[in-house]
């Protein structure tokens, strides 16, 4: 049963913008009979985009679309901020699946198609580090995306709370928490509590719930207007911990407990593995920038071998984040305020490929939190080739840190 909630889930929301952005987006009214309304979604994720067509029936339940996913594309290549230094390629990354959404919508609703993109925390790191970099690739999305018959709403760099918000409103759409279809064909709210929504991403990860407890800090704050229904809603993004960057993180804390010596031993990695890294691909993010050693070289390597040690992996891991220092009644982590949790969540994006590898192809039993612990720790204490007997010979070219 979960497989079937979380597989059609992911479709709607891998890192973050969802196609239930359309339901905040004003629609031209249409003086004829009801009919499908279509809109298009580009999710310009930090390690990919994916566009999204959906569509809905002009009539609305309560003045909010009821929407289904009508087709999508994968775009081809890296995210959009990966073409910092080739700006005009990230428009052009774009067209194949544009001329499949030419194809997908009727041709009469062209006009009347709102298309939307909006990038994610790849893109508030490169904004960070190189706005300029980050506007050229904005301005050559948008001359692509205007460049299509479409009504063409905007290309733009989500915040955080955002991405946050629509992951929660996606996956309680889906799963009917907002509302559902009775077997009496009419539409109705059903009594039952939404879940919390956590979205690990490439760059970032989110964490939004209902609360009804005090939120101190304004900006994780968030009033929604669904269905007839109020709700409030916390909502934190936490930039830096998104699975890609954990890892250059992690990286770097081990090369730096090492002394930065051409040669690392890495406890996170499985006996029996090696590599030959270049800094730059640890230390060319902002999230590393202050592990970044005094006499780097971009083009410098380093040789780092895997010692399969869980615990100590566990204790490289734990620097990531800071406990102690709070401003506020309570934290979660690094001083960020967060109310106390309440009710059931479910987990999406990188969280869900993790657990489904482990399953999967690791054969190993996942039901609880404790279950991954011990998970986690059989394949980090195992050896490159124990953990490689497991992995067909097309997977197993790299290992997770």
């Amino acid at each position: 049963m979960a497989r079937r909630i979380i597989a059609p889930l992911l479709l709607l929301c891998f890192i973050g913008i969802v196609g239930i952005l359309l339901l905040c987006l004003p629609v031209k009214d249409l003086r004829e009979p009801p009919a499908f309304k279509y809109g298009v979604v580009l999710d310009a994720g930090s390690s990919h985009t994916a566009m999204f067509i959906y569509k809905w029936p002009a009539d609305k339940e309560n003045d909010t679309g009821i929407v289904s996913q009508h087709s999508m594309c994968d775009v081809e290549g890296g995210g959009i901020s990966s073409y910092a230094e080739t700006p005009p390629d990230a428009g052009r990354s774009l067209k194949l699946c544009l001329d499949q959404a030419v194809r997908d919508i009727p041709k009469e609703r062209h006009p009347l198609t709102p298309l939307y993109l909006g990038a994610t925390a790849g893109m508030r790191l490169l904004n960070l580090t190189n706005p300029r970099a980050s506007d050229s690739v904005l301005s050559a999305v948008t001359a692509t995306l205007k460049s299509y018959p479409f009504d063409f709403r905007g290309a733009k760099i989500l915040s955080g709370e955002d991405e946050g918000v629509f992951g929660w409103v996606t996956a309680n759409y889906l799963l009917e928490n907002f509302i559902k279809y009775g077997w009496i064909g009419q539409w109705f709210r059903p009594k039952k509590p939404t879940l919390g929504a956590m979205d690990l991403g490439g760059a970032s990860t989110q964490i939004t719930f209902e609360t009804q407890a005090q939120i101190e800090s304004p900006q994780n704050e968030v009033t929604l207007r669904l269905y007839g229904q109020t709700y409030k809603v916390y909502t934190h993004s936490f930039l830096c911990y998104g699975r890609d960057q954990v890892l250059r993180r992690t990286l770097s804390r081990i090369m730096k407990a090492d002394g930065y010596k051409a040669s690392v031993s890495n406890p996170c990695w499985p006996k029996g593995y090696q590599m030959n890294l270049k800094l730059k691909d640890v230390y060319d993010s902002p999230c590393t920038a202050d592990d970044r050693p005094a006499s780097y070289d971009p083009q410098g390597t380093i040789d780092m071998a895997g010692s399969g040690d869980a615990a100590q992996c566990r204790r490289h891991v734990n620097t990531l984040f800071n406990f102690t220092g709070c401003s506020f009644s309570r934290c979660s982590f690094d001083g960020v305020f967060q109310p106390g949790l309440s009710g059931n969540f479910i987990a999406f994006s990188a969280f869900f490929y993790t657990v489904d590898f482990i399953r999967t192809v690791m054969k190993r039993s996942v039901v609880l939190p404790d279950d991954l612990n011990a998970a986690a720790e059989a394949i980090c204490n195992a050896t490159w080739a124990e953990d490689c007997s497991r992995v067909p010979p097309d997977e197993n070219s790299h290992p997770p840190v």
